[in-house]
């Protein structure tokens, strides 16, 4: 049985379909209408509903909630266990509408509404985070909800006057009683006829060995496009969110340890921390409500050479933990990705976890990624640099690159023929330029062609170089707006 509070009320769910989305679920048997079906693919917002889970401040105590936003038509029923689900219809107190609400309202952030209630969501979601955001933090909560006449400003403008201007609303009145409440529920055990959410390796191994025809999943932002899009069906689907070991992040001597399972949202700061240069391909890796959900182990499982994350994974020399409830083995990123959406993956395999070794104090790390949309969009060209220089000469350069083979690639002729020379060098810039012209015979798609994607690698290399090989602010500000005539502006 899969147990959780729909608003404020208990709901049990013990029979439904394996795909059964939350926005089917809130619409179609619930009636809970606010919620909106728009692009059935989580990149419009109209969706948007809110997820209250009991975390702890000490990892073992679980005393306060989390608020996160997520796309209610790319999510399956398995995200809703032991948690508060939140629609726009609870968000008023009585008569009284909600502060988000009613600053909306008076900054005239509405016009047809159709967009308002998932605005009005990732609004709520902020609003009960600890810190006071700014512009920019706005703008990020707000990512991924499309408006189609109102306009942003507005939008933004009445965020950004509610969250600066808190005031303890209902939920934070009654929050010791929802904690409550969810901690009863946790202590429950899950499972339907249907919907396999195993707790354990052995669980886990069963349920695959029983059924070796279920799709696997932890997020669902992927697979349920199939449901929405391809209108295929699940009769049996095996969810990973209530696995302990999939859901882990560790800060290790050498690297960090992020398990398969742990969403994006979860695990970016700690990325960021110790990876800083990747902070423009997170960001750009999709929505917040999409990051909310989607996991770096399901972006690396699919095997899809656009994914975001893959490209660095390969720069970074990332090792992929693999289990199969019997043994584990660690398969190197550089060997992981075999064909287009084929795999090292066995049958009875999963992700266990992906870890990431710290770069040395030397390395040069840089992440680019060229699309038609600034943001919430797959790439057309994604490149990852990681450059070691000792003494003016070049130590090492590992590489990922997404958008431009049948896998995520590297291209090992780079370290090999590059091992040694002179990075500032014109003549080093050059060869590793005709490197990567023969290096991808990328494929002509409605994204980009393989001519502009194979200028594009070339281009990237460039501005690596001279970002490297430069300190001034004239070159580095040059490089920036020379590149960004080469991608889309974002969307206004």
């Amino acid at each position: 049985m899969i147990s959780f509070l729909l608003n404020n009320d208990i709901a049990n769910i013990d029979q439904a379909r394996a795909d059964l989305t939350l926005l089917e679920y809130l619409r179609e048997q619930k009636n809970l209408t606010g919620t909106k079906e728009g692009c059935a693919s989580g990149d419009c917002g109209a969706c948007t509903v809110v997820l209250a889970e009991v975390i702890g401040h000490d990892g073992t105590t679980r005393n306060n909630l989390e608020y996160r936003a997520i796309n209610s038509c790319v999510t399956f029923l398995s995200a809703l266990h032991g948690k508060q689900l939140i629609t726009v219809e609870h968000l008023p107190d009585g008569k009284n509408l909600h502060p988000v609400q009613q600053s909306m309202v008076e900054y005239h952030g509405s016009q047809c509404g159709f967009c308002t209630p998932g605005f009005i969501m990732s609004m709520f979601a902020l609003y009960q985070q600890a810190q006071q955001p700014d512009r920019e933090a706005v703008i990020q909560a707000l990512s991924g909800n499309l408006c189609r006449c109102t306009g942003y400003r507005p939008i933004i403008d009445a965020t950004l006057s509610v969250c600066q201007n808190k005031q303890a609303d209902k939920f934070k009145q009654i929050e010791t009683q929802t904690v409550g409440r969810l901690n009863a529920i946790n202590k429950q055990l899950i499972s339907t006829d249907n919907l396999l959410v195993p707790t354990s390796r052995q669980e886990l191994a069963a349920a695959k060995a029983k059924y070796p025809d279920a799709n696997v999943f932890a997020g669902s932002t992927d697979l349920a496009l199939q449901v929405t899009q391809q209108l295929k069906t699940f009769d049996k689907l095996i969810a990973l969110c209530a696995m302990p070991d999939l859901n882990i992040l560790v800060e290790q001597e050498e690297g960090l340890l992020i398990g398969a399972a742990l969403p994006f949202g979860k695990i970016e700061s700690s990325l960021l921390k110790y990876f800083p240069q990747l902070s423009e391909l997170l960001w750009r890796f999709a929505a917040t409500p999409i990051r909310n959900q989607a996991s770096l182990g399901g972006n690396v499982a699919n095997g899809s050479p656009i994914g975001d994350m893959p490209p660095a994974l390969l720069a970074l020399n990332a090792v992929i933990h693999v289990d199969n409830g019997t043994h584990k083995r660690k398969i190197a990123a550089s060997e992981f990705f075999l064909d287009y959406r084929k795999t090292a993956l066995e049958t009875s395999d999963w992700i266990e976890a992906i870890f990431i070794p710290f770069t040395h104090h030397r390395s040069l790390v840089r992440a680019y990624k060229v699309s038609k949309r600034y943001e919430d969009d797959i790439s057309a060209v994604c490149a990852v640099f990681n450059l070691q220089v000792i003494d003016g000469k070049i130590h090492s350069i590992y590489s990922g690159f997404g958008g431009v083979a049948a896998i995520p690639a590297t291209v090992i002729e780079l370290n090999t023929q590059l091992e040694g020379k002179t990075w500032s060098s014109n003549k080093t810039f050059e060869i590793g330029k005709e490197i990567l012209k023969q290096a991808f015979t990328p494929l002509d798609d409605v994204r980009a062609s393989k001519t502009y994607r194979v200028s594009m690698l070339t281009n990237l290399w460039k501005r690596f170089w001279l970002e490297t090989n430069q300190s001034t602010q004239k070159i580095a500000t040059r490089v920036v707006h020379v590149s960004s005539s080469n991608e889309a502006s974002r969307d206004a």
